[in-house]
């Protein structure tokens, strides 16, 4: 179980780089250049609140379980 955790570890660090590419790259910088005022707000929700949370929050989750602090001593 404990290879289970390290393996899903690399899984979690995979999506936390994708998200960052996505809500930077797809979200926020097109959202900017729209001209919309709705979509400027949209975008600085997105670049400066959401993506920093949710990536931040994948890459440490997986640096954790790459570390073996969820590993079970059975």
């Amino acid at each position: 179980m404990n290879s289970i955790k390290k393996i899903l570890g690399i899984v979690w660090i995979l999506l936390g780089l994708a998200t960052a590419y996505f809500g930077i790259f797809e979200l926020g910088i097109p959202k900017f250049a729209s001209g919309n005022q709705e979509d400027l707000v949209f975008g600085i929700i997105i670049m400066l609140v959401l993506t920093p949370i949710i990536t931040g929050g994948l890459l440490i989750f997986g640096k954790y379980a790459l570390s073996g602090e969820y590993d079970t001593e059975d």
